[in-house]
Parts: structure tokens; C-alpha cells; sequence
């Protein structure tokens, strides 16, 4: 418990729009803004997707690509997180890969399993996005080798209790990922895991001796989780991708991913971890220095 932790911003994923949090970045000059924001806040990751500057929707333009990325670096000292991972229904497959063929971030994610993937209304038990995240093992290979070429770390996004066992296997039988591991716990998912002690405990137990990890809770599940993480010797991921309030008991929207990022600090402190800079969370991630 004496370890520091790391707070990553999730600045936008690829289903939060601007007519949910007018603060969700669309924009270079946006994503330099909530980057600078997030890490005065506390956070020491940004996590990107990429998204079309007029309508939100994601993107795989590559002149934007390089755009978003450059203007992070300009603008923070934080280190960066790519996603390879869920951009909608619209682009194709392949499209996911774009971001770490043009950059070497420090981190991507990188996912080790299938899933359905919804969006429901949990009251009426109305289904009102139904898709399927498809990751067979061949992609993952496929991502994950290209990520260990460019010395990039995955991140291991694990919905599911089989997407870590998923992760063990492909540990165990090709070279890519690099002990010790790095996993990201998603809970609250329609079509993933729900929110319970039993479920955070037996993820822990899963993983190999020596990981790190961090806990995502989507919607309302955000800051339970964030708790949750800290008091067990997890990091957190907060941010606009997963939840658009900074008090959802109240529906208090958030003002930019930097209020979620302080929220996530005073978690910290009261859980008596001393949260990480950009410095620490390379050392605490087993991250290689950059190089100029």
C-alpha cells in the first residue's frame, strides 16, 4: 500500500459526444487543453481515442492522428496511452492500429478478448446499442507484436474474468508481452462484469505476481471503482471516455476531465497513497525512457 498511484485521464473514448458533456474534446487544440488540465490535476497518463472534429464521430484520418498526438506532447508532460481498442461500429478493423503505426506512445491498449458490447437502460431493461467488440487472438497477436517492435507497454483491457486468462495464455506462448505485465479491470459494462467485491478480489487473484493494475468503472460504477482500486494497490482511470459526471448521485456534469482527475486524488489520499507523477508512473509501469 505504500506504493504511489497513478491516475490516467481518459479524455474521450468512442461513444461520448459533446450532447452528453459539451467538455468531451473533439479537437487537437481540445485534447491539449484537457491534457494540460488533467495533469495540473494529478493525472499522470492520458489515455486517446480520436475523434472527427466537426460531427465526434471516431476517426482514423491520419493527419488528425499526428495533430492530437503532437499537441498533447506540446501542451503536458504526461505520459501517453493509445487505444486500440473499441472506435465504434463504423470504422474498420484495421483502422484501430493506426495510432501506434504512426507513434510510439508510451502505453496502448491492447485487448485480449471478444465480447458483446451494450448500452442499456437499466431500468427498463431497454437494449439500446447492441454490438460485438470483436478481438479474436489473431488481432491481439497482431497488435500486441507490433506494440513490443515500437516498445510500446499494453495495457491489458480485460472485461472479463476469460480476457485475463486470455492474457496468461498469450504470456505463457508468444514473446510480445513482457513480464511484468500491465492490466486494466473494466467493470460495468453491459456484457462484461458487474460491480461487486467478489468480482475485484478474483481479478487480483488472477493476476500474475508483479503486475500492475487499474481499475475503469464505467458510468456510475466510476469512483466506486477508483475506491475500490486504491484501497487494494490498484491504479485508476477516470475521465470523459467512461463517465460524463463528476457526481452522478447529484448528475453533476463534469466541467473536464480534470475534475474527475481531482476527485480521483482525494480518493488517493484518503485510501494513504501519495499520488504519482509522470516520472513515477514510468517506474512504476516498468517503462523505458523515451528516447529525444
Amino acid at each position: 500500500m505504500a506504493e504511489k498511484l497513478v491516475i490516467t485521464a481518459a479524455l474521450c473514448g468512442g461513444a461520448t459526444r459533446k450532447e452528453q458533456n459539451p467538455n468531451v474534446p473533439y479537437t487537437p487544440e481540445e485534447f491539449a487543453r484537457e491534457a494540460s488540465r488533467a495533469e495540473e490535476a494529478g493525472a499522470a497518463i492520458v489515455h486517446v481515442h480520436f475523434r472527427d472534429p466537426d460531427t465526434g464521430l471516431p476517426s482514423a484520418d491520419p493527419v488528425l492522428i499526428d495533430e492530437v498526438v503532437q499537441a498533447i506532447q506540446e501542451s503536458s508532460g504526461v505520459l501517453l496511452n493509445i487505444s486500440t481498442g473499441f472506435q465504434g461500429p463504423f470504422l474498420p478493423q484495421e483502422s484501430r492500429k493506426l495510432g501506434i503505426e504512426r507513434h510510439s506512445p508510451e502505453l496502448a491498449s491492447l485487448n485480449p478478448g471478444t465480447m458483446n458490447f451494450c448500452i442499456v437502460n437499466h431500468k427498463s431493461g431497454e437494449i439500446i446499442y447492441d454490438w460485438t467488440f470483436e478481438n479474436p487472438m489473431k488481432l491481439t497477436i497482431e497488435y500486441g507484436t507490433l506494440m513490443k517492435e515500437k516498445g510500446i507497454k499494453p495495457e491489458l483491457e480485460c472485461f472479463a474474468l476469460a480476457h485475463v486468462q486470455n492474457a496468461l495464455f498469450l504470456a505463457k506462448h508468444h514473446d510480445f508481452l513482457v513480464q511484468p505485465l500491465h492490466f486494466s479491470i473494466v467493470i460495468g459494462v453491459t456484457g462484461g462484469v458487474p460491480f461487486s467485491p467478489d468480482i475485484i478480489s478474483t481479478f487480483i487473484h488472477m493476476l500474475p505476481p508483479g503486475s500492475t493494475w487499474q481499475g475503469i468503472g464505467v458510468g456510475p460504477f466510476c469512483f466506486p471503482v477508483a475506491m475500490a482500486s486504491a484501497i487494494h494497490g490498484g491504479h485508476i482511470r477516470v475521465g470523459l471516455e467512461d463517465n460524463i459526471y463528476v457526481d452522478y448521485t447529484t448528475k453533476e456534469l463534469s466541467k473536464g476531465n480534470w475534475d474527475q482527475v481531482e476527485k480521483a486524488v482525494q480518493i488517493a489520499r484518503i485510501a494513504g497513497r501519495e499520488v504519482a507523477t509522470p516520472k513515477d508512473a514510468r517506474e512504476i509501469y516498468s517503462l523505458p525512457e523515451k528516447q529525444k
